[in-house]
């Protein structure tokens, strides 16, 4: 990286060496400045800097002088990942979710609560705040101790945090996430879309870590999409990349109702109706009407994922949500209507994260945007 000043932006320059320097460090055992220098391609010099600056605002700390050497040990230098505490917070249409963690994305408490999907906004916001205050208590961090949080959400988000469209769940459309949670928590509250943050976690702990182009797939009672370009996710103008389930055409708001129609055609009991999920075990088991329900479900699925493969080229579509645990009567036949349509099928592989994706893309939000204060505020900004 260059240490000479770009158009007089010092400011900037001291923000990517810090950057630079703290990206080294979390990625590595505790290092000299030599080393840390060598690696981030700086001078010892700034190094030192940067290392003074960061030291002092507690996000680096000098780790401990190994014993059994000759002569005085050279000083080594690590990323304090309990400097500071993130909340990632999931409010699905059954389940609120809340996850706090140290700025490793090791997890220090977590709280969930079921919720009925008919539940309107009044009381489903208040889950949210049993949920959060249960959350923190179980990690033992105070609300004004929190640097970031992240929330994932169903529906259609904008860059201010409130939903802007959402089918389900009532009354959702138009609340103001970023208002009603920064009332819980300190520091800053960023929302965006459940299968976006999804994805996010697949690239960050899941089966997409080497994938830097990839598509991920919700495939649940809804469908819905996320799509990640050269490592990044994308959002688009007014933060409505992806959203392929919008256009009729392509069928997503039709297919999780052959499963259903099945569901409730075969339900001993009024909870039996509403579980899609019984059909991919009966046909498991050989029921030929089942099995019939899942391929009507892939066909349609398949069209909107091969107008995203179309689109994005990707090396990798990753199959997420609640059915992704039946990627053995799913994956197969999806290549294959893949193979059909697609100028080039990329490999499609389950989510490895299980019911936890969202709410662990929640937390990566939180964290990549935690991760700049301490940059930020050492550029003097």
């Amino acid at each position: 990286m260059s240490e000479e000043p770009a158009g007089g932006d010092l400011a900037r320059l001291r923000r990517l060496n810090a950057r630079t320097v703290v990206g080294v460090l979390r990625a590595e055992a505790p290092l000299t400045l030599t080393e840390i220098a060598a690696q981030a391609g700086l001078s010892r010099a700034t190094v030192e800097d940067v290392i003074r600056e960061l030291a002092g605002r507690g996000w680096i700390a000098e780790a401990e002088r190994t014993a059994g050497t000759v002569g005085r040990p050279a000083r080594r230098f690590r990323f304090r990942a309990d400097a500071g505490r993130v909340l990632g917070v999931e409010i699905g249409t059954h389940t609120v979710r809340a996850l706090v963690t140290d700025l490793d994305g090791r997890t220090l408490g977590a709280a969930r609560s079921a919720v009925d999907p008919s539940t309107g906004r009044r009381r489903r916001l208040a889950a949210v705040d049993r949920v959060v205050a249960r959350c923190l208590e179980k990690a033992q961090v105070a609300a004004a101790e929190v640097y970031a949080t992240g929330v994932a959400t169903t529906g259609l988000v904008d860059g201010a945090g409130r939903v802007m469209h959402a089918d389900s769940p009532p009354e959702w459309t138009g609340v103001d996430l970023t208002e009603h949670v920064g009332r819980l928590v300190g520091g800053s509250v960023l929302v965006d879309n459940d299968s976006r943050l999804a994805a996010l976690a697949e690239r960050w702990r899941g089966t997409a870590r080497f994938a830097d182009d990839m598509v991920y797939v919700l495939a649940g009672p809804r469908c819905g999409s996320a799509l990640i370009s050269n490592g990044r996710l994308l959002r688009g103008f007014s933060n409505a990349a992806g959203e392929i389930g919008a256009l009729s055409a392509v069928r997503w708001s039709d297919a999780p109702g052959h499963l259903m129609a099945w569901a409730r055609e075969h339900a001993e009991s009024p909870q039996a109706e509403q579980d899609p999920k019984r059909v991919f075990a009966a046909a498991r088991d050989g029921d030929r009407s089942a099995a019939t329900a899942v391929r009507r479900y892939v066909r349609d699925l398949a069209v909107g994922t091969s107008a995203l493969v179309l689109t994005l080229d990707p090396q990798l579509v990753v199959l997420g949500g609640e059915f992704s645990q039946a990627a053995d009567l799913l994956v197969e036949p999806l290549v294959a209507e893949l193979n059909r349509t697609c100028v080039r099928t990329p490999e499609v592989k389950a989510s490895t994260l299980g019911e936890e994706c969202a709410v662990l893309g929640a937390v990566r939000l939180a964290l990549d945007h935690a991760e700049q204060l301490p940059l930020e505020r050492s550029a003097g900004l």
